[in-house]
């Protein structure tokens, strides 16, 4: 493995800056060791060498007439499948999007280029971001770089496989109940879903409309705050952008300090159903978070025990509604047997065959919550539920600075292992859901590596709406003080592959 692919993006900016090395030749190494291991990994699903090596020359030429000045200049990254490219194919894992090539950039897209950032290419995901493993894929599961046997956690595995195997130094997914944070605790990389706002959607094809978030991933918390600063804040193209100053993530990673913070443990989420080395870990951080000079406590969200089945009625209702969209008729396949069809017919036939299993059951169960005679008792009870938990929220940050809990109640499992098991494969989003029913902003951070199968474990840290910049203050000290005290996950140790 090259030298430069083992670096963190901060580090590859710096020398690109100071002309040690070009944005050409951390391309190429980082394509190179794309074409080394991603047949195992299956981390990408598009990958276009000769573009990317262009933008690299590109952004090589600007930086040397002066015209370009970014803290990521240079740097490349993975996008994860669902992020409107213009002219790349993007298909959010789906068949049904087999080919489309949108005709625009999301607006994260338009900023990473106007920050001079190389985009490798498009990233593995479960179809149209539904799934907690990336089997849901139509195009097949991406592999944990940690064990290929394994999943790498979802929707976004992709992305996190991709930063996790040094594919890629950093990358964006979106995160909806977890994609960002269970896959990023799964690979043993840093995930970060932002507030709900803090970062442009438009462009970003959606799942849930309420719920999605984009968001950055990195191998450590300071590449992941320089990709949080450029991708932030707000777009008038997007209804639910945020008009307010970004908080400085940057500045707050750099502070790295926890002394006198208050910091709650979610009771309900760190007792049953969690594996006994997730628990370990976490506790051992909660140690090290005390000597660090924090006051730890616990703390009760009573109605956090309800967030799964309101989640399971809310995404899929807003899921039936903005997948109505995918017909067969402007983008995409069109299952056409070229007999005299309705165009019914044609629409029906389409997404019997571009959609898979996953999708279409998330499909029927949004579009029966919000049949006439059960809105009310579904939908508009889980909105009621949602209204609690954000209240539950308000009331723990009334006491406490930030919150923590176990990213995931497991490590990874092995591929096929839920697969055939709806309820066992939604429960590994059961302490990431709360966070995106209530728009707060949440890390996941490697903490080490269970003792019983030597695979990751992350930490969850959750800040109040607007107040990411906590997250990066609490995470930067602890995972400096891990490295230094506890010889666990490093962002200097690479997976075997």
């Amino acid at each position: 493995m090259s030298d430069l692919t083992r670096q963190s993006a901060a580090t590859l900016a710096s020398a690109i800056a100071r002309k040690e090395v070009s944005s050409e030749e951390v391309t190429r190494a980082h394509l190179d060791r794309i074409s080394q291991v991603d047949e195992r990994v299956r981390a990408f699903l598009h990958v276009d060498r000769e573009s990317s090596i262009a933008r690299a020359r590109e952004v090589d030429q600007q930086l040397a007439k002066g015209e370009l000045s970014s803290p990521l200049a240079g740097v490349p990254i993975a996008l994860k499948d669902l992020l409107a490219t213009k002219g790349v194919p993007t298909t959010c894992g789906s068949r049904i999007l087999e080919g489309w090539r949108p005709p625009y950039n999301a607006t994260i897209v338009d900023k990473l280029n106007a920050a001079g950032v190389v985009s490798l290419g498009k990233t593995n995901m479960d179809e149209f971001a539904m799934g907690s493993s990336t089997e849901h894929s139509g195009y097949g599961p991406t592999h944990n770089p940690w064990d290929l046997t394994r999943i790498p956690g979802g929707s976004g595995g992709g992305s996190a496989a991709a930063v996790a195997s040094f594919e890629s130094p950093m990358a964006i997914g979106t995160d909806t109940g977890g994609s960002i944070r269970q896959p990023a605790a799964l690979t043993g990389t840093v995930g970060v879903k932002p507030t709900y706002g803090g970062v442009s959607r438009y462009g970003i094809v959606a799942l849930a409309s309420s719920l999605d978030q984009a968001g950055p991933c990195a191998r450590d918390v300071m590449d992941t705050a320089l990709l949080h600063a450029v991708i932030a804040g707000h777009d008038p193209r997007d209804s639910t952008s945020i008009n307010e100053p970004v908080p400085d993530v940057v500045a707050a990673a750099l502070k790295a300090d926890v002394r006198g913070m208050k910091i709650g443990v979610i009771k309900e989420l760190k007792g049953e159903g969690f594996q006994a080395g997730v628990l370990e870990r976490f506790n051992q951080s909660l140690e090290i978070l005390t000597e660090l000079g924090a006051e730890v406590i616990e703390v009760s969200c009573p109605h956090f025990e309800y967030a799964l089945g309101a989640y399971y009625l809310i995404l899929p209702s807003e899921a039936s509604s903005n997948l109505a969209r995918f017909d067969g008729m402007r983008f995409g396949i069109r299952e056409d047997d070229g007999k005299d069809r309705s165009v019914e017919e044609v629409m029906s036939a389409t997404r019997e065959k571009g959609f898979g299993a996953e999708v279409k059951r998330r499909i029927m169960l949004g579009t029966y919550a919000l049949s006439s005679g059960y809105y009310d008792a579904y939908y508009g009870q889980a909105q009621r539920i949602r209204t609690l938990i954000t209240r539950d929220f308000a009331d723990a940050f009334s006491h406490v600075d930030v919150l923590v809990s176990p990213t995931a109640p497991t490590t990874a499992f092995k591929i096929g292992e839920k697969l055939d098991d709806p309820l066992a494969m939604y429960l590994n989003d059961i302490a990431t859901i709360p966070v995106n029913l209530a728009g707060n902003c949440a890390m996941s951070l490697p903490i080490g590596r269970a003792p019983e199968d030597g695979l990751p474990v992350g930490l969850q840290i959750i800040a109040p709406p607007m107040a990411d910049h906590l997250l990066y203050q609490v995470g930067s000290a602890l995972e400096s003080a891990l490295a230094d005290r506890w010889g666990g996950l490093l962002i200097s140790e690479a997976p075997t592959l």
